[in-house]
């Protein structure tokens, strides 16, 4: 049986972080960033996860996805291996980049099958990192997961935050950003999501939204 370690927390200050590279270049800044994130990332997930995990890293386009192959070939012979448990996203980060094309619903459309069959009526298949800023469906399907409807059109408090950060990396070609899922179980569901930008003067803005429906 799947189990979360309730001594740990997905949270992170990254006060400490952004004030060692307060006063270095966008540019240094964005490197160090690059570097020195990912692996705390991975290791709270780790942490979190309390299973197996084969967490590999693979760029698309301007941004970097970090991904756990649950099912790998290696993973699927450990001990503690639960067939029942998914593969999903780590997190993504890198430099916003507008699209001029349009989106790919097609393929979006096409994974899985019909949103409201797989997931319910309160559920869109949200992008980790939206078409707006740089991201995509085809040929990298890590970036689709369920998210609440309201969150992913901006109709609640939450969701008009949510994308208000989103148009401020689609308007700010180059911004670092991130988006980062907390599970509380093993599928690939996030129950909440961690978004996050640096602006030009070196200032970090994250917030943390409610993926679950309340009960």
């Amino acid at each position: 049986m799947h189990r979360i370690d309730k001594t740990l927390s997905w949270e992170i200050d990254y006060a400490p972080i952004v004030a060692r590279c307060h006063a270095v270049s966008p540019v240094e800044r964005i490197a160090f960033f690059n570097a020195e994130l990912p692996p705390i990332w991975s290791q709270i997930y780790r942490e979190m996860s309390c299973r197996p995990t084969d967490v590999c890293v693979f760029a698309f386009d301007s941004f970097n996805y970090v991904f756990d192959y649950y099912d790998s070939f290696d993973n699927s012979r450990h001990p503690n291996h639960e067939p029942k448990q998914e593969s999903r996203l780590v997190t993504a980060f890198g430099q916003s980049a507008p699209k001029r094309t349009s989106r790919d619903d097609g393929r979006l459309k096409g994974w899985l099958g019909p949103t409201e069959k797989y997931f319910g009526d309160k559920w869109d298949k949200g992008h980790f990192i939206a078409h707006s800023i740089g991201g995509s469906v085809n040929q990298c399907e890590v970036n689709v997961f369920p998210q609440l409807r309201a969150l992913n059109r901006g109709r609640s408090a939450e969701g008009r935050k949510f994308i208000a950060m989103e148009k401020f990396c689609r308007s700010n070609a180059g911004t670092f950003c991130f988006h980062r899922p907390f599970y509380f179980d093993g599928s690939s569901r996030p129950a909440k999501l961690e978004f996050g930008f640096v602006d030009g003067n070196g200032h970090l803005t994250v917030e943390t939204f409610n993926n679950q429906i309340a009960v």
